[in-house]
């Protein structure tokens, strides 16, 4: 087995060994199944009792409304996949094995993605699939042959990961757990209380391009008009990723561990 090989297996091993990963594993399932059968239960209810007007109804956004809290978790788990390790001194030894120091973040963000993306994709089909079989019996539900859907109910998935590598990206370059976690919380939330200051005009354009307004809108069918376009926004959210990532790989080389 190729030394590359070797590596991404250990970091698998390591990832899928901590506590912390199934316990955000849980939160992340939880909240993108669980709330967003109790949305779509609520939506249906109210409207085959006429409590709600099913007109402009995002059917696929209603069963996906999970993701906004999963998203919470995965960021999480992101800056722990590498803040842990400074913070218990398990770097060094890592560091040890692997001299290769951009090598080993290069993996360890690998592994993480690869495996943020594939458990995105896996709520995300079934929050929608279990959501829409809900929404039926209200005649709202919809299926991945509808337009957009398909591509919100993937972009779910990939939202998540680009969330997850964020997380990651500020954990590889703060380094330490709880500074790198309220980083973290205020690239993703407070930046938009933050652009409540600005005149008007400058936070309706301002606020489109924040992480999560931006990110979002690849999940969403139907969105405002003014907001940037579902690939568009994903790309968005994904440059804010890199944004941490490439200084985290720049001075790892320079830092001590």
């Amino acid at each position: 087995m190729s030394t590359e090989m070797n590596l991404l297996q250990s970091e698998w091993t390591k990832l899928r060994s901590v506590r912390s990963t199934y316990w955000t594993a849980a939160v992340a399932t939880l909240a993108s199944i669980g709330y967003g059968i109790g949305i779509c239960a609520r939506t249906a209810y109210n409207i085959n009792h006429g409590h709600q007007d099913p007109h402009g109804l995002d059917a696929t956004l209603t069963s996906l409304n999970g993701l906004y809290i999963a998203q919470v978790a995965v960021g999480i788990l992101g800056v722990l996949t590498i803040s842990s390790e400074y913070g218990t001194g398990m770097i060094r030894a890592t560091l040890c094995a692997v001299p290769q120091r951009r090598t080993m973040l290069a993996a360890k963000g690998a592994v993480f993605a690869l495996a943020t993306l594939i458990g995105g994709e896996i709520l995300s089909f079934t929050a929608f699939g279990i959501g829409q079989a809900l929404l039926a019996s209200a005649h709202v539900g919809v299926s991945l042959h509808d337009p957009g859907a398909l591509r919100a109910t993937i972009g779910g998935g990939l939202y998540l990961t680009a969330v997850g590598l964020l997380g990651f990206g500020i954990g590889a370059l703060l380094r330490h757990t709880a500074g790198a976690l309220s980083a973290f919380f205020a690239v993703l939330f407070a930046l938009t209380a933050i652009t409540d200051l600005l005149p008007t005009n400058w936070r309706n354009v301002v606020i489109n391009y924040l992480p999560a307004n931006a990110g979002n809108q690849i999940f969403n069918v139907l969105r405002p008009h003014d907001a940037l376009g579902p690939w568009a926004g994903l790309s968005v959210l994904c440059l804010y990723a890199l944004a941490a990532i490439i200084p985290a790989a720049l001075l790892i080389e320079r830092r001590d561990a």
